[in-house]
């Protein structure tokens, strides 16, 4: 038998690649929305508050300032907003065209024109993130009003940097990053855990059904729990109880169909024998019958030994169906044994033989001679002359083959034609034959450890049916006769 061996492709490496990537997805997208939810609780939370004292300082230091400014009061605007910020962030203050900084020499093109055609149309604060020499920036806008509201034409931008929620936020991304590796490893042992309680219920029934399969027919699983493995344990003893009460029936069924067929045969014996010595003496003086009389008489002869014939066959069969079958073999010549049965037959004339000498081998002779004369009976019958045997041999084995010219046996009766009771022609009611012929011949290779193959010959050597029956040359010969090995065969 052979034993179960995980594969690359098996359920159980599919299951923890399975959990493994869903885990990875899983890993991958919390940890995508924890940045992004991160990330943005982190910004809006810096912008929110930057945005609330950029308006409370510009709010409490506007007022004291005249309008219309020059640029020198712009400047000192500027430099009072961005010192009461954190972080000193740069400060620009406009007034229609007039521009002026905290910081002169800063770049002011991180204010965009669209931030502040933004603050000049709403009349509000408004901000923008930017990204400025690869470095992250928050630019927000406001515009300073009169207290009944009217618009002074004075507009006060901050530009503060962001690189430090960035890091923040990139080291959070980091941490979660380093803890991906264990959650990998973990869903991978969970994985692992999984499969093993998932399949080894599926391995138990595995093994039952191999064995089930190798004809332990008591074969049965132990059903554990109420889940879907535990109704497929309950469902495969159930099939196999069905199975082996089928089988058993089938079997005590053969049994007693072969004890009927033995016991009719024998009990036909008997009066077939009288039948027989009957119909010798009418065939005796068939001669000095009437004509009609005398065909009578041998139709009557030709049928007893026909009948004859399938009963001795039918014992045979059931000899082999019950064991008692059992070989005497002995150091035989096997061109000898074939010509032996030729000759008995008269078939000589009829066929042709190609019997190298020599050609020895421990055999039963006499159901060598059973198989092949059944085999060249087969062929006379059913093939066209010239009908051919041929025997040869190697160091192990022995080869005879039987060939004829007729059409040869179809291609869907090759697989049936050992079959007992098997006729090509299944219109035939009736032959010379009683059907089981080549599975006598079967049995009987089978019983020397050999076989017996059927085929055709291709078109272009001739055609026709070949039969080649195969047995050992060396076998033990009982009563202390040697074997080919100690030199009793040639």
């Amino acid at each position: 038998m052979k034993r179960f061996r995980p594969r690359l492709g098996g359920l159980r490496t599919r299951l923890v690649i399975a959990f493994v990537l869903v885990a990875l997805i899983s890993t991958v997208t919390a940890t995508a929305l924890a940045y992004r939810e991160s990330r943005t609780a982190v910004l809006t939370r810096t912008q929110d508050a930057f945005q609330a004292d950029f308006r409370d300082r510009v709010d409490s230091i506007a007022p004291d300032f005249d309008t219309p400014p020059d640029v020198r009061t712009l400047t000192t605007l500027a430099d009072s907003v961005s010192s009461g910020l954190s972080g000193a962030p740069l400060v620009v203050a406009r007034y229609h065209d007039l521009t002026a900084s905290s910081d002169g020499l800063a770049d002011r093109t991180r204010i965009t024109p669209e931030l502040r055609a933004s603050v000049r149309s709403s009349g509000h604060t408004r901000f923008q993130r930017v990204e400025y020499r690869g470095e992250p920036y928050l630019v927000v806008g406001t515009p300073v009003t009169y207290d009944d509201g009217r618009v002074s034409g004075l507009e006060v931008f901050a530009v503060t940097s962001l690189r430090a929620e960035e890091e923040h936020t990139a080291a959070l991304l980091d941490s979660v990053r380093g803890g991906l590796l264990p959650v990998l490893g973990l869903a991978a042992l969970l994985a692992l855990l999984a499969a093993g309680t998932v399949l080894r219920p599926v391995r138990e029934l595995g093994r039952a059904t191999r064995r089930l399969a190798e004809g332990d027919l008591d074969s049965r699983v132990e059903v554990k729990g109420r889940d879907e493995l535990a109704g497929l344990a309950a469902d495969f003893n159930t099939t196999a109880d069905a199975l082996q009460r089928s089988v058993n029936d089938l079997r005590d069924q053969e049994a007693r169909a072969r004890r009927f067929v033995a016991d009719v045969s024998h009990e036909l014996r008997t009066p077939l024998t009288a039948m027989t010595m009957v119909t010798t003496v009418l065939d005796e003086d068939a001669a000095h019958l009437p004509a009609d009389a005398a065909r009578a008489a041998r139709t009557v002869s030709d049928e007893t030994a026909r009948l004859a014939r399938l009963v001795e066959d039918l014992m045979e069969m059931s000899r082999f169906d019950s064991g008692a079958a059992r070989l005497d073999a002995a150091d035989t010549d096997l061109a000898q044994t074939i010509r032996g049965t030729l000759e008995l037959r008269g078939w000589t004339d009829q066929v042709e033989a190609c019997l190298p000498e020599g050609v020895r081998a421990v055999v039963d002779r006499r159901r060598v001679d059973v198989a092949v004369a059944n085999l060249v009976g087969n062929a006379l019958r059913h093939g066209e002359q010239p009908v051919t045997v041929t025997l040869s041999a190697d160091t192990d084995r022995v080869t005879v083959q039987v060939t004829d010219r007729g059409p040869g046996l179809p291609p869907d009766t090759l697989a049936q034609v050992f079959d007992r009771f098997y006729k090509a022609d299944s219109a035939r009611t009736r032959s010379e034959g009683s059907g089981l012929g080549t599975a006598i011949a079967l049995e009987n290779a089978r019983l020397h450890g050999g076989t017996i193959e059927a085929g055709n010959r291709p078109a272009k050597q001739g055609g026709g049916a070949v039969f080649t029956l195969r047995l050992p040359r060396h076998r033990e010969v009982p009563d202390g006769r040697g074997t080919a090995a100690d030199g009793g065969v040639r």
